[in-house]
């Protein structure tokens, strides 16, 4: 059985995959130059190009929007038409220089740690290139460390929470992209100077649903050869729910992760849907 060692590679005091990461992919990260109209987030793309549906019934997510930190992205990157689309895991701090000095623009999503664990526990099962996660509350220890990839929820979220970005970022929550998918669109839309119609954010609100996503092969993951994603164990889009740790934590466990995740909080100007009335 593979290490933890034979698997990752520490960049910069982060966890990454060696499956898909490498010293050279995160050179052409670090020098990678941002275009004006490049924006970092996947649901983009059918708002930036009116609702158009063929590249996402087309083309492969992770060709379409290409992960910043990726071995893919110097293979596709001079394919895309701008404007360009990106997503990224790496704190603020990571990222290219070019990020600053340009006008690239970043909707930076957050989700309630608890799920964003839970997502991470069963995601740690179907992926071959990552460890095994152990036990529930195994991997719940590694996550409060920030032992796993991309390092820790809070510091991650303090980091591009503090960027100096001005008007050149928006911040939304997944809670509030599923309770209201096509408001939240039109945020966006208004963020990117987009203006789309009613009937168009419609439209693609429809396309995202989780029901129509977790079917569109495009989109789902299941193009990935089984020996790396194996979706017999958890498939790659799950539930696309709120609140599902509500099924998988305990009383305890509750107790536990919310003291340590609001001590590693404490002082922030910040607040989060989830932290007053915890999804109910």
């Amino acid at each position: 059985m593979a290490t933890c060692r034979d698997k990752y590679f520490l960049h910069h005091g982060l966890l990454l995959p060696k499956e898909t990461h490498t010293d050279e992919s995160l050179k052409f990260a670090a020098e990678f130059e941002f275009a004006e109209d490049d924006v970092l987030i996947e649901i983009i793309p059918l708002v930036m190009n009116g609702g158009d549906l063929t590249p996402v019934q087309t083309i492969p997510n992770w060709d379409r929007v290409p992960w910043l930190e990726e071995t893919r992205l110097s293979l596709v990157v001079d394919q895309l038409k701008s404007p360009r689309v990106f997503v990224s895991h790496f704190p603020y701090h990571l990222m290219p220089s070019s990020l600053c000095s340009s006008r690239a623009k970043i909707i930076y999503v957050t989700r309630n740690p608890k799920d964003v664990m839970v997502s991470s526990y069963h995601f740690h099962k179907m992926a071959a290139f990552l460890d095994d996660p152990g036990t529930f509350q195994e991997f719940m220890d590694k996550f409060l460390k920030g032992q796993v990839m991309f390092g820790k929820w809070t510091d991650h979220v303090k980091s591009w929470r503090h960027a100096d970005l001005g008007d050149r970022i928006l911040f939304t929550t997944y809670q509030e992209m599923v309770q209201n998918l096509q408001g939240t669109l039109g945020e966006f839309s208004t963020f990117l100077g987009t203006n789309l119609s009613q009937k168009t954010l419609c439209g693609i609100a429809e396309h995202c649903c989780f029901k129509n996503m977790s079917s569109n092969c495009m989109s789902n993951y299941s193009l990935v050869p089984k020996e790396y994603m194996d979706p017999s164990m958890s498939p790659f889009l799950r539930k696309g729910i709120v609140g599902d740790w509500k099924n998988h934590f305990s009383p305890e466990e509750d107790l536990r992760f919310s003291a340590c995740i609001s001590e590693e909080m404490k002082g922030e100007s910040f607040s989060f849907p989830w932290s007053q009335v915890d999804e109910q």
